[in-house]
Formats: structure tokens, sequence, C-alpha cells
């Protein structure tokens, strides 16, 4: 079964790394790209994603405000934040939110097919300061 991801992303090189990064991981497929939480959710509506990997800090609306009408509009979504922010307070916002994994960007090289992976499960992934934490929810 192919994973559907959608990235978004408003800085456009960030978004081709994450891109590069899911693409080569077989059975994943990358549907679609946003540049801001609003367009995120149009995407969302239309290529019905079964991750999306979701900025925390960008324009027009935020990472955080996305992830809450986004688990109204589609709860069946699995959101993971891919994120500059390497901050335990924002990382249990991200959650409370609705999201089911958070990774610091500086680490997504090394965490994101694990956090993908583990949210496209139903399984909790958080990665803060050089450790990753998988969890069983």
């Amino acid at each position: 079964m192919t994973i559907r991801i959608l990235v978004v992303d408003d800085h456009p090189i960030v978004r081709q790394g994450l891109k590069t990064l899911l693409e080569g991981h077989s059975g994943w497929e990358v549907i679609g790209e946003a540049s801001d939480g609003a367009e995120a959710l149009e995407k969302a509506g239309d290529l019905n994603p079964d991750v999306m990997v979701l900025d925390v800090t960008m324009p027009r609306m935020n990472g955080l405000e996305a992830c809450r009408l986004l688990r109204r509009q589609s709860p069946e979504l699995e959101i993971l934040f891919v994120t500059q922010h390497d901050s335990p307070q924002m990382m249990r916002e991200a959650l409370e939110a609705g999201a089911r994994g958070y990774v610091v960007k500086s680490n997504a090289a090394r965490d994101l097919l694990a956090a993908v992976e583990a949210v496209s499960q139903h399984r909790v992934f958080t990665a803060l300061n050089e450790r990753a934490y998988p969890h069983v929810s």
C-alpha cells in the first residue's frame, strides 16, 4: 500500500529536500506541496494525503493553526511537524494541536523516515535535542 504524503513548508528548497528524502523510500509518494497553512488545508481537501509533513512557522496561517483545522477537516490524516523549533514547549503545543509526530529540521536527515513510518502507522514519534523517542499510542 502506498503512503501518500503532502509536504508543507514556506521555503521551496526545504520542500525539495524533504521531497527528495521521502521519495527515496519505496512505497511512499509525495502527492503535493504547499507553502503555508491555508494552502495546506486546500490541498489536503483536494488530494486526500495519508501523512502531512508540516512546518510550524509559515506566512498566512502557521502550522499549529492549520493542524487544529485539519484535525476537524480530515480526522484520518496523520500530521508530522518538521520544524526549526527545538523546544519541548513547541513540541507539546504541536501534539496538543493534533499532530502525531515532531522532528527538528536539523535532525530531519536522520529522523524523517522513521517519523513518517511511525505516524503512518498511527504511532507517535518525537525527536528533540539529538534524541528520538518513538512511542506507541
